[in-house]
C-alpha cells in the first residue's frame, strides 16, 4: 500500500531521499502503465530513491485537436488507482480544471497544475482545498522569480505542501532553455525543487501539428539540474519511445532509466 500524502510529504519535505516522478506522459493503456511502475519502482527501491508514478488521464493542451489525449477522466482515474493499489506507489495526474480536482484528489497523491496553467487562481485553489501534495509546475512564460506568486497564491488558499518543478523558459520560437540558476531560486521559496528533464527538451510545436524534442539531452540537464541542487527529477519514459502517443521524441526509453538514475546519484553525492 502506498504512503498516505502525510508520510509522503514528510520524505519529500526532509529532502534526505532523492525524488523521482516518472511514467508515461499519457494512460495509453494499463497494461503500460504497470510494466512502467514494476519497472521503476524495483529500481527505486533498488537504489533507495522515493518513487512517484505520474501519467496523465487526458493531455488537454495537445497542439493538434486530432492528436491522442488518453482515456478520459473516469477511465483514467481507474487505471491510476488500480496502479496505486497494486504496486503500492504514490501516485501523481495533472488535473486542467476545478471539477476534475476534487475527483483526482479522491485517487492520486499529487495533484499536478500544468505549466500552461501555474497562473490559475481558481485551479489551484481547487488543488489545495483537497489537501493533497501539490505540484506547481514553472510556465515557459515566467522567470524563476515570479514563480514566487504562483507559491503565495497557494500558500493563501491554505496549501503547505508544495513541489515546485523546473520545465525550461521559452528560447524563440520552437524552443526551450533551462537556466540552472531556476533551481537555487526557486528553493528560495521554501518548498523542494523537481527538475522536469524531458518536457525540458521538447521543442514546442517543433513537429508541425506535433511537439518534437531532443531527447538525447535529457540526461544531460538532469544531471546539470541535480548538481545545482534539484531535490529530485521529473522523467517521462516509454518501453519505446518511438512508438509512443505523446511526447514520445522527448521521452527516455525505460531501458536507458537504470543507468540514468544510477548516475543522478553519483552526482548528488558528490556535491552532497
Amino acid at each position: 500500500m502506498a504512503d498516505s500524502p502525510e508520510k509522503l510529504w514528510k520524505t519529500l519535505s526532509a529532502r534526505r531521499r532523492f525524488a523521482l516522478i516518472a511514467g508515461p506522459c499519457v494512460i495509453e493503456s494499463e497494461k503500460l502503465c504497470f510494466a512502467v511502475a514494476v519497472a521503476l519502482q524495483k529500481l527505486c527501491a533498488k537504489l533507495g530513491v522515493t518513487y512517484i508514478f505520474k501519467a496523465s488521464y487526458d493531455k488537454a493542451n495537445r497542439t493538434s485537436s486530432k492528436s491522442f489525449r488518453g482515456p478520459g477522466l473516469d477511465e483514467g482515474l481507474k487505471v491510476l488507482a488500480r496502479v496505486r493499489t497494486e504496486f503500492g506507489v504514490p501516485v501523481l495526474t495533472d488535473v486542467h480544471k476545478e471539477t476534475e480536482a476534487a475527483l483526482a484528489g479522491e485517487v492520486v497523491d499529487i495533484l499536478q497544475i500544468p505549466a500552461f496553467l501555474c497562473r490559475q487562481t481558481d485551479l489551484i485553489e481547487a488543488a489545495v482545498l483537497t489537501g493533497k501534495i501539490l505540484n506547481l509546475k514553472k510556465g515557459q512564460f515566467l522567470s524563476p522569480a515570479e514563480m514566487g506568486r504562483v507559491v503565495k497564491k497557494a500558500q493563501e488558499a491554505g496549501g503547505q505542501k508544495i513541489l515546485i518543478t523546473e520545465r525550461g523558459t521559452t528560447f524563440g520560437y520552437n524552443n526551450l532553455v533551462s537556466d540552472m540558476r531556476a533551481i537555487p531560486i526557486l528553493r528560495r521559496f521554501g518548498f523542494p525543487v523537481i527538475f522536469d528533464a524531458t518536457h525540458s527538451v521538447q521543442l514546442p510545436g517543433g513537429g508541425g501539428e506535433q511537439s518534437s524534442g531532443q531527447r538525447e539531452f535529457a540526461p544531460v540537464l538532469a544531471r546539470a539540474a541535480v548538481a545545482a541542487g534539484a531535490d529530485g527529477v521529473f522523467i517521462e519514459t516509454h518501453p519505446n519511445p518511438d512508438r509512443a502517443l505523446s511526447d514520445g521524441p522527448n521521452m527516455v526509453p525505460l531501458a536507458e532509466m537504470p543507468n540514468l538514475l544510477a548516475t543522478l546519484l553519483k552526482v548528488r553525492d558528490a556535491i552532497r
